[in-house]
């Protein structure tokens, strides 16, 4: 007996992956008081429409001073199979010092959504609950990266890294 399987990647599986993303930016809420509960609910709506359609490549938040960052989260979009690790959300390290720093929410669109019309971006775009201006993203400041959790649904990953800082010596 064979049996073939073929599903596609929904809102239901963006909206699961989007849900861990905006469960990491609850537990950011909780330890810097950064984002606010409408921009944390704009972003995991943006986030999800726009990964259904397969139009993120990566997505990061966290906080910047001086255009470099200071503690950061950045999730990758990946294809992976259907067993790929999906861990459960949190694990955000608290007790930085963020007090110079402004918060940041960063988006990179994938090749799929260039490859559409000016217009049926502005068409996409105007529906959505965030109106974003294409800039450079902060540089990495006194830290380093470390992959720490990752997230996956329907053969679609988010690998998580966080950036933090070097330890006060």
């Amino acid at each position: 007996m064979t049996r073939t399987v073929s599903e596609s990647f929904t809102l239901t599986h963006a909206k699961y992956l989007a849900s861990k993303v905006t469960t990491d930016m609850w537990r950011c809420k909780q330890s810097y008081d950064r984002p606010s509960e409408s921009e944390i609910n704009n972003y995991g709506t943006e986030l999800a429409i726009l990964l259904r359609d397969g139009y993120v490549s990566a997505y990061e938040f966290g906080f910047q001073s001086d255009d470099q960052r200071v503690l950061s989260w950045r999730y990758v979009v990946q294809g992976s199979d259907l067993t790929a690790t999906d861990d459960k959300p949190g694990g955000i390290v608290s007790n930085v010092d963020i007090s110079k720093a402004t918060f940041f929410n960063q988006m990179s669109r994938s090749s799929k959504w260039f490859a559409l019309t000016e217009e049926e971006r502005k068409t996409i775009e105007k529906d959505l609950p965030i109106q974003r201006i294409t800039k450079d993203g902060p540089k990495d400041g006194l830290g380093y990266w470390h992959q720490d959790r990752q997230y996956s649904s329907n053969g679609v990953s988010l690998p998580r890294s966080t950036f933090r800082p070097y330890p006060k010596p």
